[in-house]
């Protein structure tokens, strides 16, 4: 299971793990299953851990008065679970975290995470790299929420995420993109002709 992460990590990494460092984040992350439905968080409470997914999915919402999911995230194999807001600033999380699979996770706490951060350089390089890519991500998803159509959003979401639309039902990818499932059934019928 480790060995996913260490590869991850290696991708990121100017030169790659030692043995000795490799053997240290194997002794810190910890594997755990979660059942598909099952909470990896749920709101209110404290996100105490990140989790690297080697196999399975997971989705990241809130709900609204009304009762109404809002996907905030959607994780596949190589992504991190997490709520970055609740696991800083120790404050209960908006979010729910849940299986949409079987998956298996390692998971590590935020002391461990900055403890190996302190002592293998590979670490801080991947976690700057994954915070600049994932802060890019996330302005052009800001930009494309409030300027491009429905159909603009989803065209650049099935090109950069091919794989999620295998993995996730049409009325998740819709709460992600922010329109309604019947605008994205549409959409995707418009598409095949």
């Amino acid at each position: 299971m480790h060995q996913n992460l260490i590869s991850y990590i290696n991708q990121y990494a100017s030169s790659p793990l030692t043995k000795e460092e490799e053997s240290l984040i194997v002794a810190t992350f910890q594997p755990k299953k979660f059942r598909k439905k099952q909470y990896f968080l749920q709101e209110g409470d404290v996100c105490k851990y990140a989790g690297f997914i080697v196999k399975g999915a997971m989705r990241q919402y809130s709900v609204d008065d009304k009762g109404v999911e809002h996907i905030v995230q959607l994780y596949i194999e190589n992504y991190w679970a997490n709520d970055r807001e609740s696991s800083t600033m120790l404050t209960p999380s908006i979010y729910n975290i849940d299986a949409w699979e079987d998956t298996d996770v390692l998971l590590v706490t935020r002391a461990d995470m900055l403890d190996l951060m302190a002592k293998i350089p590979s670490m801080t390089e991947m976690i700057r790299l994954m915070d600049e890519r994932n802060a890019i991500a996330n302005q052009r998803r800001l930009n494309s929420t409030i300027s491009n159509t429905a159909e603009k959003r989803y065209e650049e979401f099935a090109k950069n995420h091919p794989q999620f639309i295998q993995r996730f039902p049409q009325h998740l990818i819709a709460s992600f993109l922010g329109i309604t499932k019947e605008t994205l059934s549409r959409i995707r019928k418009q598409a095949i002709k």
